[in-house]
């Protein structure tokens, strides 16, 4: 049994063997990340993968829950160490997904939702073709650049660089299995769930024993 807003429900997909991956990319500021904080706080046994980063931490951001930050001396060793699926230089800064980490969630049957920059997924795609790729889209780019601003955590100069990269990044969408239009935060997050519960509704993916149950019941 789940709880969910109070309400306990049962789960009917149960997640058999390995979990799965879902990768989430989208221009700075169009919130992929506080939507995918959100979706695993409402669908059972998914996980949001903790990047590691040489970036500065921000306010309100806590080490190994937002990003799990390090000197760039340390990145540069993990990357001679081949410890990473994936790396990119993001505005000036390292950011990175652990190998070890992911496959030691997806073994224990969690599904795993990882969001990382437009550079990362091309190399992802080489090495976990079968994850589901999906592209959060800001309504448009005058919104972004407002969020952007809204979030004060840039300079004006830094604020313009951002927007001039998600015109180039938003063009790479043609990459990705789904695009969600982040335009309200609720329709998004909901689209996004539908995503996740319909993956794990494949028939590939629901145990034989709840089909023979199912075929063999009485009427």
């Amino acid at each position: 049994m789940e709880t969910r807003k109070g309400r306990r429900y049962k789960t009917h997909y149960e997640l058999p063997g390995e979990g799965e991956l879902f990768i989430v990319s989208a221009p700075s500021g169009a919130g992929k990340t506080t939507l995918c904080r959100k979706l695993t706080a409402i669908v059972p046994r998914l996980k949001h993968s903790v990047s590691y980063t040489t970036r500065p931490r921000r306010k309100g951001e806590k080490n190994n829950v937002d990003y799990t930050f390090i000197s760039e001396k340390k990145f540069k060793a993990m990357i001679n160490r081949g410890e990473f699926v994936e790396w990119a230089v993001v505005h000036g800064n390292l950011y990175g997904t652990s190998l070890k980490r992911l496959r030691g969630l997806m073994k224990k049957g969690y599904d795993i939702i990882l969001d990382i920059d437009v550079q990362g997924v091309l190399q992802v795609k080489r090495k976990m073709s079968e994850a589901v790729y999906i592209f959060i889209l800001p309504p448009s780019i005058h919104v972004l650049k407002k969020r952007l601003t809204f979030r004060m955590s840039d300079t004006a100069g830094e604020i313009e660089k951002r927007v001039k990269k998600a015109k180039e990044e938003i063009l790479s969408y043609r990459n990705y299995d789904f695009i969600v239009i982040n335009d309200d935060l609720r329709k998004a997050l909901k689209e996004l769930e539908s995503i996740v519960i319909a993956k794990r509704l494949k028939v590939n993916r629901v145990k034989s024993a709840l089909l023979n149950k199912s075929r063999t019941e009485k009427l």
